[in-house]
């Protein structure tokens, strides 16, 4: 059970080895199909996601390619390897239509904003460089960690997170019971963005709340977002010195997904957004 005040937060934890980390690409692409004589409308609007999901992989590919600009040749060749694996994920269909062509007659196309997830084991890989880590020029990456591996009843517990460039970020913490809080931001500390290569404590400054060791027990987890563009916007409500979260995991998964994408320096033409995942699991312990 979380207890919260204006003040103070009562939260159990003991950290625990297991991190969960992933990172991503996400963009917006278009795709489209015409029937012709020997396909289905359904056939139709099955291959025209398929183009809209190609043309998101080759977009973010070269995104990554001219973009990200990793000076280490073997880590260069290791991420455009595992994006060339990349598995798409549709996010949102923001636009889909049948329409007239002159020449080929009955079309369709579609608009998707879709999360492009480079293959694990590459990245699995790329993770262990210290390069990675905390190169400015290689794909954006955020560590979380906690201040030591163990705590008892009363003792306060500190996260931290530091990104190898500049981004945003949303810092969630799910209890045993199940019960989702946001920290940051929070009530009091509307901070979202942060600078590369600096680390960042929770709570400090301006927060409004302790995390501090105390039933109930069980494991927990510290969930960071970070993405280099806004991200979407999830349903909240203060509960004292943090935000109480109205929302299933799954859909603050995808609702934090749908960013703010623009063009890097018009903010005109559609480009990309870098965007990883990363979650702490915890232990609750006496």
């Amino acid at each position: 059970m979380l207890k919260t005040y204006m003040s103070t937060l009562l939260l159990s934890l003991c950290l625990a080895s297991s991190l969960y980390a992933s990172q991503s690409t996400i963009t917006e692409a278009e795709g489209y199909s015409c029937m012709g004589v020997d396909k289905s409308k359904k056939q139709t609007e099955q291959d025209a996601l398929t183009d809209a999901k190609k043309k998101a992989v080759e977009f973010v590919s070269t995104y990554i390619k001219t973009e990200t600009e990793v000076k280490n040749f073997v880590l260069e060749k290791d991420l455009l390897a595992a994006y060339a694996k990349a598995e798409v994920k549709i996010i949102q269909e923001l636009e889909k239509s049948w329409y007239k062509d002159q020449a080929a007659g009955d079309c369709y196309k579609i608009k998707i904003k879709a999360e492009v997830v480079p293959d694990e084991k590459g990245m699995e890989r790329i993770s262990k460089s210290k390069d990675a880590a905390d190169d400015p020029s290689a794909p954006l990456a955020v560590k979380v960690w906690t201040d030591k591996k163990e705590y008892k009843a009363g003792e306060k517990i500190k996260v931290y997170i530091k990104g190898n460039k500049p981004f945003y970020a949303r810092v969630l913490y799910k209890d045993a019971g199940g019960e989702l809080i946001q920290l940051l931001p929070n009530p009091h500390r509307a901070e979202n963005y942060f600078n590369g290569g600096a680390v960042y404590e929770i709570p400090t400054g301006g927060d409004r709340f302790d995390l501090e060791v105390g039933p109930p027990f069980g494991e927990e987890n510290i969930i960071v977002y970070g993405s280099s563009a806004p991200m979407g916007d999830i349903e909240v409500q203060t509960r004292g010195g943090v935000y109480g979260v109205n929302m299933q995991m799954t859909d603050v998964n995808t609702r934090t997904r749908g960013v703010k994408i623009t063009g890097k320096t018009t903010g005109k033409e559609a480009a990309a957004s870098e965007f990883t995942e990363q979650m702490l699991s915890v232990k609750t312990g006496r």
